[in-house]
Order: structure tokens, then sequence, then C-alpha cells
């Protein structure tokens, strides 16, 4: 194979993409690796012949991102272009510096050329930050299209961790979907809460075969991003949220802020939580950096199921995993219905943590105090069982969107926290959504 030689830069999802959008039918190119990075043991893998088209017979291998180097030199890469996510723009740029003095280009592809046309009207959520409050905005639109009486399904971005052969295009209806793809802890905190609202939810590696799928089925599509990746599609109603708790990471993070610039819809979430101050400031640079976009301000209404177990307890609070590592937070939506329900004492873990969880608190120390709910992989979920169990607990306060305990044995009683999107105006979203489907 001759032509153009390229790594990819990723974390399994947006560099796959980035591939069968941009290079797969380019003669003129040759992948000659993906990269792997911010998710635990998912390099070591091929991207299979099945996915990577005629042109590679044997697949493209996926090696750690500390390879890099080795690999521009030893294969003489013209071009090295970055595909992952919720990272620094002094990140990128570091890792820009040290490519193009090993030797390659550096470059970051379009949000634009990598979005799928579809037939049927698309509204995308996506964020500047992981952990601002995507899947409860999914859910609200979800909520607004059935009451519209408008069949929707949702896609989600990827998440492809396991045998990337049985992960090309999924589909999500029920919870024995969800056993049957031998899902991790992060793909059922997306999935399960829009399984539970009765709504179909797609998902894999091949977005042109799963757009085609869902337009089958549905009259709108609901994009419902991760991190704060851009969208697969091109949306009609391009939704995204900011985050007060975080002010100046809307201008300061990839891509995050490549969707605040897209916006049709900003959002700024959690506002009865964050600093006055915080707010006004994100809305200002929202407003500065894009001002044709609607600013709507938002609740996330926190609401605990059992507060009895939580009030005068001890309690372990277990965080959305995501939203403590590269998300960067020390704290979520659990911390707060705990120290409001009354617990006694919020219970430190890392003295508890097994295995895995050592190693995640080594990398992410801002989640200490908070046990982030890693389980990208069976023995990773067996180590966030342990750590429960070892912490010397009342209660687990689960601030994840799913019940852990359809996937791990836990000694504890658990109080389940609920999030749900609120408008401080009332109607203004779902204003907008009838524009879209009137015009559609």
């Amino acid at each position: 194979m001759s032509g153009r030689r390229v790594v990819i830069m990723g974390a399994a999802g947006r560099d796959f993409h980035n591939f069968n959008t941009l290079f797969r039918g380019d003669e003129g190119v040759e992948v000659v690796a993906f990269t792997a990075a911010q998710i635990p043991d998912i390099e070591g893998r091929r991207y299979p012949p099945e996915l990577a088209g005629a042109r590679y017979p044997e697949g493209i291998p996926i090696l750690a991102e500390e390879a890099l180097e080795g690999l521009i030199r030893e294969r003489r890469v013209d071009e090295v272009w970055f595909s992952y996510s919720d990272v620094p723009h002094e990140y990128v740029m570091h890792h820009a510096s040290r490519v193009t003095a090993w030797g390659a280009h550096f470059g970051v592809c379009s949000a634009t050329r990598t979005m799928l046309a579809s037939s049927r009207p698309v509204i995308s959520v996506t964020a500047v930050r992981t952990g601002v409050g995507k899947s409860q905005t999914s859910r609200y639109l979800s909520a607004i299209l059935k009451r519209l009486g408008k069949k929707a399904v949702a896609v989600r971005h990827p998440m492809p961790y396991g045998d990337l052969t049985r992960q090309v295009c999924q589909r999500f209806a029920a919870y024995e979907d969800l056993d049957r793809h031998e899902t991790t802890i992060e793909e059922r905190e997306e999935y399960e809460p829009h399984i539970d609202n009765g709504f179909v939810v797609y998902a894999g590696i091949d977005y042109e075969q799963i757009l085609r799928r869902a337009e089958e089925e549905a009259e709108v599509i609901l994009w419902d991003g991760g991190n704060n990746d851009t969208s697969f599609f091109a949306p009609d109603l391009a939704i995204v949220l900011v985050d007060p708790h975080r002010p100046g990471d809307e201008l300061s993070y990839y891509p995050g802020e490549t969707n605040l610039l897209l916006a049709d819809v900003i959002l700024v979430n959690k506002v009865q939580t964050a600093e006055p101050e915080n707010v006004r400031r994100v809305v200002a640079n929202c407003r500065a950096a894009n001002p044709r976009a609607e600013i709507l301000e938002c609740r996330s209404a926190i609401t605990l199921d059992r507060p009895e177990l939580v009030r005068g307890k001890r309690a372990l609070v277990v965080e959305d995993g995501p939203t403590l590592t590269h998300g960067g937070m020390s704290y979520g939506a659990g911390w707060f219905a705990a120290r409001d329900g009354g617990a006694a004492e919020i219970v430190d873990p890392v003295p508890y943590a097994v295995g895995s969880l050592v190693a995640t608190y080594e990398s992410y120390p801002n989640a200490r105090r908070i046990l982030p709910a890693m389980g990208y992989g069976a023995a990773q979920m067996r180590d966030l069982e342990a750590t429960i169990r070892a912490v010397p607990a009342d209660v687990v306060v689960e601030g994840t969107p799913i019940d852990l305990r359809r996937v791990l044995d836990i000694d504890k009683p658990i109080a389940n926290v609920r999030y749900e999107l609120e408008e401080l105006e009332p109607g203004r979203l779902e204003a907008r959504v009838r524009q879209v489907l009137d015009a559609g």
C-alpha cells in the first residue's frame, strides 16, 4: 500500500468514526495504526478488516499512545490526526509539539465534514465538558418528543470497548439487550435511562449503518453525545450544555469550544448549585463566543428515592465514572444528595480502594472522597464491587443513572439519586423543537 502514512490518535470512538468518514475510502492514505488513551485496556486490539475495508485485509492495529514516537519514526508516518475529546487546548498543543518534533504533521479533523446527513430531523445534545448533564437533557427531549406524538430513537456516541466485530451496529430496546451485548457500566449508564423511558437506543462503530437503521424506525433522531465530542450527525437543532461549576472551560477545552461555536441553543445547567457570579461569567462567555445562539438557564433537580436511609448515616457516594475522571469534577449529584440529605459523614473510599481503583485515584486525585463507578470490563467491575464492600459505610448513595445491583453484588442498602433537567423558563426548549419539526 502506498500514499500518505497516517496514525489516528484516539480512545475507541471518535477515532473510528474519523477513519470511517475520512480515510476508509481514500486510496491515497494508508492508516498504519490507531493509538489509544483515556480508557483502560482498549489497546492491543485490531480494528477488524470487516470494518477497515478491503485495503486492510489484516485490519489495523490499536496501540498504546505511548508507542506513538517509535511508530512515527519506524513507519515514517506523514500525518497524525488527534481524535479524542475532553482535553484542555494546551494538552492538544503539547501533543502537536511532540508529533511535529518527531517528524510528522499534526492535525485535528473537521467537525462538520465528519457529520453524516440524515433524511430525518436530527436534534443533537452535546456539551463543552463531560458531566454537564447531557443524559438528563436527552431524557427531557425524549419526553417532549413523546408528548408531541413523534416516534424518536436515541443514537449514542460510541463506547466500543469489547469485541469490535460484535459492536458494529447495536440496538438496545430492553434490559435483555444490555446483557446480550455484555455492556459495561459506562454503557449501561447511558442506555438504561432511555430504555426506562420506552425509547430505543442505537450505538456501535459504523454510524452510517446505524443512522440508516435508525431512520427506518424513527421520525426524529436524537443524537446523545459523549464526553464533549461533536455530533456524528448533521443536526437541525444543536443543543449544547455548559457548566457554571467549571467557568471558563467552555472556551478552553477541545472540542467543547467547537460545540459552543456550533450551538443553536446553549443550556447553562446546574444553576441552582453554582455560584451566581460563575453563572454570569459563563453566560457572558457564551454570548461573546456565539451571539446567534439562544441561551437558556436550567436546574438539575436532584432527588433521593429513600432519604430515610441517608439521614444521620455514614454514606459512600458513588458517582458517574467519566464525570470524575477525564471530566475533572470532585463531586456530582450524589455528593449534593448526600450532603443535603443529612448524611452524618461522607466516607472517603480511597483507603479501601481495590485493584484498578487504586490506579484511578492515582491518575485522578480530584476524585478523592467519592467513588467513581468504574466498570469498563469485568475485572474492573469486580474491583468496584470489592471496594464498595470494603468501605465502612451504612448506605451507598448512588449518583449514577443506573441501579448498580443489576451488575454488582452490593452488601449495603442503596439510596438512588435522580437528577432531571428543569428550565427556568419552561417551554422555550419545546418551542425550538417544534420549529424543527414544523420545518421538517
